[in-house]
């Protein structure tokens, strides 16, 4: 039996995201987003990191709040329910936060070419835009085939991709499903995998269902047991959306002042996933418990 990687989600984040990491969070665009681990980020006190990610709903507005960022590379930051993320327009303007424009394509080209090893990614899209005009790593092309026009998207590979899951075993064979965006080529672009799940589970059920499996668990560094690790955003057949948390966010970090006790109440004195199952409280748990399940059909591998 392999060696277990299941980790706390402090030791995870402090031995494998050292100050100045590239790190891919977000990567299922609107649903399971790590926000367990990006408070970890914030309570390490993370300094000079390079965010990655397609549309990261609040979580890097919460990461660039702390001062943890110096660089997005990103197609969207904000707060999907109401819009601006405070934080980030503040290092923007403030010329203390660099940011590399990409389009939703363009990004996942660019973790297509790391996942395949390849410099970079020939593609159709961002021809005509302004894209080129403020990010150095799309360049125009001309295919050797047919003499079209073309933009080169050039490759990413992280230092570290942070995903969480539903369920993983302990050596990082992890089961996801619903919505996944860009999380299978930014895991295997990436150096390292940190894993967060809602379960930890044994080897028997990950193999019941191999097509499911994320990324190899010998790619993954560490395997971390987080309920509600992906609160306030979806995690299919587990929580629904916590539309509220998105408003109060909007209305709590408005200035670097309400920020600060944002982040003193919600991440701060937590210190495992309990403390901030605490702090939601079972009221606001319940409310977001799935109502109605949907099953997927059952899948015959025998042979």
């Amino acid at each position: 039996m392999p060696e277990s990687k299941l980790s706390t989600l402090a030791e995870a984040i402090d031995h494998f995201v050292p100050d100045g990491s590239s790190v891919a969070m977000g990567l299922a665009l609107e649903s399971l987003i790590p926000f367990a681990a990006a408070h970890e980020m914030i309570r390490q006190r993370k300094r000079d990191l390079t965010l990655i990610g397609p549309i990261s709903d609040i979580l890097f507005d919460q990461i660039i709040g702390a001062g943890c960022v110096r660089k997005i590379r990103a197609a969207w930051v904000g707060n999907v329910v109401t819009g601006s993320s405070y934080s980030f327009r503040q290092g923007i303007e403030s010329g203390q936060l660099q940011i590399e424009d990409h389009s939703n394509l363009t990004l996942a080209m660019a973790l297509r070419a790391g996942a395949m090893g390849v410099p970079f990614m020939p593609t159709r899209t961002a021809l005509g835009s302004d894209l080129f005009k403020t990010n150095p790593n799309l360049k125009r092309t001309t295919c050797p085939f047919t003499g079209d026009l073309l933009t080169a998207v050039a490759a990413i590979n992280p230092d570290v991709a942070i995903i969480h899951l539903q369920r993983s075993d302990e050596q990082g064979n992890a089961h996801g499903w619903g919505n996944l965006g860009v999380c299978r080529d930014a895991c295997l672009a990436s150096r390292r995998v940190i894993i967060t799940a809602e379960e930890i589970v044994s080897p028997d059920v990950i193999s019941s269902d191999p097509n499911r499996v994320i990324t190899p668990g010998f790619r993954v560094s560490a395997v971390v047991h987080r309920p509600f690790g992906g609160h306030p955003s979806p995690v299919a057949g587990y929580y629904n959306r916590d539309h509220q948390m998105f408003i109060d966010y909007r209305n709590e970090s408005k200035t670097p002042e309400l920020y600060a006790a944002w982040k003193k109440h919600w991440v701060d004195p937590v210190h495992n996933h309990q403390d901030y199952l605490d702090i939601l409280g079972e009221e606001r748990m319940a409310a977001l418990a799935i109502r109605n399940h949907v099953f997927s059909e059952a899948a015959d591998y025998g042979y």
